[in-house]
């Protein structure tokens, strides 16, 4: 199975009206790819406060499409997420994903998304397998 990308991921596509929409930056020396997501009320939990799934969607996202844009063809095999402090809805957050080991068929990696004044939002851990 190759893994393609038709522009409609929900959370970079930039074809996916109803999607988030991110920009990520890559450094492929480093092995990080980055994007700063400032969430809207759509994608709340309880009142002002961004709904856990989307902060998991977005580190999966920065874990995965890391892999993608390194050449790996790899999906999510397991994801841990952290969540350290509530992010609410127009506080802006850097996302960066990074590759921590790989081995074989799998990769090991981790995201962050931390506010500008360095408070860490939620943390996740990756455990990422290529498929053929």
């Amino acid at each position: 199975m190759e893994l393609d990308d038709d522009r409609m991921c929900f959370v970079c596509g930039q074809d996916n009206r109803g999607g988030l929409r991110l920009l990520f930056s890559l450094d492929k020396e480093g092995k990080t790819l980055a994007a700063d997501f400032t969430p809207e009320k759509t994608w709340q939990g309880y009142k002002d406060v961004v709904h856990g799934g989307i902060i998991s969607t977005v580190l999966d996202e920065a874990m995965t499409k890391l892999a993608y844009s390194l050449g790996m063809n790899a999906v999510t095999g397991r994801l841990t997420v952290r969540f350290k402090k509530p992010l609410m809805v127009g506080e802006k957050v850097r996302v960066t994903g990074r590759i921590i080991k790989e081995s074989g068929r799998t990769v090991e990696a981790g995201a962050e998304a931390v506010k500008d004044d360095g408070t860490v939002v939620a943390a996740a851990e990756g455990l990422l397998v290529k498929i053929k």
